[in-house]
């Protein structure tokens, strides 16, 4: 089993730390205290990594690139209205491929990108660390579950081809296991759109209208701890990349296609996968490839597109404010579908169960002083002068009735103490398919159970 061990940007506005609660949310059981009592102190990030990063040399460590664990080089920290432009540069792309799935165009949500808003990859808020070749050369790669192939960028390539990154870029030539796929191979035709140069395969990958990769298509070992090595590993070796990918080198592939880090792993692993992903900056969580613990852990059914084979559908069937459900039809959630995603931060709701959600959430906050909105996060309030504020839980509700209590550190997304933000957006179409993200996921122990087609969710997971 591949261990993973994940941290959150220090200096992003919704990690938060240490908190109290009237009672801790739980997956099973009951429903839990309708409200969060929690220290203002606590809203704000800390900029220190409580866990060396070499304390185990076995485990490999997923952290957000901006955090104070990231291995990339600490950059100035993006404006919080940046970084929610580049999340919604992402839901925009994902709306995209449903649009383009289901009607075999490119729909009306294309004109809708921003031409300048760099790529859909959005904040690719986690990087890891993982090895390419023989010797084993480290590389910093973004983690998502909403791609599929596995790509960094390889010489040659000039700088006017590809993006700055932290490591040197990956050498072929170098790595004594290293093989290029011809265009030939039946693994040349597992790419969606396989090109072919010189009798060698190429793949290219989009992820928004200024975010791409493309080069040749080979395989090489894959070390992810010196007890999980995969050979034969098929991946990009990118000679030509542009888009918001930061400092880090490539991108891990978690979704569910053939050219997948989980379905090429699949002999060992089993098609099953799962991460917990902590409330702070300062505290680890973790990925893991292959079956673990399940105990606390509650099932729902995981639903398949099959226009869309890779994304992760899961039924959204209701929503809870305070321990309440809100009154809201199911029809409602059920017109377009939901789709859990590790990329995006800010879950999307259709515009009526966001306007429901809303409103429950803004009555149980009166005492407190609203503040400006702050991009897509249009219900924002300043706790200024308060030691503690009360805020009402968030329950998710799925289909067999598993129900995923949001954790407050995903109830609200803070730039400051004077502006707290409900960490809830709308959809601009009732026809567009609501996202579960990243932030409402957190301290979950969210597992990715293929072959039973199922996708759990287990409580208190990681701090």
């Amino acid at each position: 089993m591949a261990l993973l061990h994940s941290s959150l940007c220090s200096c992003c506005a919704f990690f938060l730390l240490a908190f109290t609660f009237l009672q801790a949310p739980r997956v099973h059981g009951r429903e839990t205290e309708s409200r969060y009592v929690v220290g203002v102190r606590s809203l704000l990030p800390s900029s220190v990594c409580s866990s060396p990063r070499d304390s185990n040399p076995s485990i490999m460590k997923v952290v957000h690139r901006h955090g104070p664990c990231s291995p990339l080089t600490p950059g100035r920290k993006p404006a919080d209205v940046k970084l929610l432009n580049q999340d919604q540069a992402r839901v925009n792309w994902l709306q995209r491929q449903i649009s383009i799935a289901s009607n075999g165009t490119r729909g009306s949500l294309a004109a809708t990108i921003p031409a300048n808003s760099g790529g859909s990859i959005g904040t690719g808020n986690y990087v890891v660390s993982v090895g390419f070749g023989t010797p084993k050369k480290d590389f910093t790669v973004i983690f998502d579950t909403g791609s599929d192939i596995t790509w960094i960028q390889c010489k040659p390539c000039s700088d006017s081809n590809c993006y700055s990154q932290q490591e040197p870029l990956f050498d072929p030539s170098q790595s004594s296991t290293y093989c290029n796929i011809s265009c030939s191979s039946p693994n040349c035709m597992k790419l969606d759109s396989p090109g072919c140069s010189a009798g060698r395969c190429r793949y290219e990958i989009e992820y928004g209208d200024n975010s791409q990769s493309m080069g040749f298509f080979g395989s090489d070992t894959l070390t992810l701890t010196p007890s999980d090595v995969l050979p034969n590993f098929l991946f990009g070796c990118g000679d030509q990349s542009k888009g918001l990918f930061g400092m880090a080198a490539g991108l891990l592939g978690l979704g569910r296609r053939p050219v997948s880090l989980v379905s090429q792993s699949s002999p060992k692993y089993g098609d099953v996968f799962s991460y917990c992903i902590p409330s702070t900056s300062s505290s680890p969580g973790y990925l893991t490839l292959g079956s673990g613990p399940l105990s606390n852990v509650q099932f729902t059914p995981l639903r398949t597109f099959s226009k869309l084979p890779s994304f992760y559908f899961l039924d959204l069937v209701a929503i809870k404010v305070g321990g309440k459900q809100l009154p809201i039809s199911s029809k409602v959630f059920s017109t377009a579908g939901t789709v859990l995603d590790s990329g995006t931060v800010i879950s999307r709701l259709p515009p009526s169960a966001y306007a429901a959600l809303r409103l429950a959430f803004r009555k149980q906050m009166t005492r407190y002083k609203m503040a400006p909105r702050l991009s897509i996060l249009d219900t924002c309030y300043d706790f200024t002068g308060y030691d503690t504020v009360t805020v009402p839980t968030v329950a998710l509700v799925f289909g067999g009735g598993t129900t995923l209590n949001v954790d407050f550190s995903g109830i609200l997304y803070v730039p400051s103490v004077s502006q707290a933000c409900l960490a809830f957006a709308p959809n601009g179409d009732p026809r567009d398919f609501g996202i579960i993200g990243n932030a409402q996921q957190k301290r979950f122990n969210v597992v990715y159970d293929i072959p039973n087609m199922r996708i759990g969710f287990g409580a208190n997971a990681c701090s």
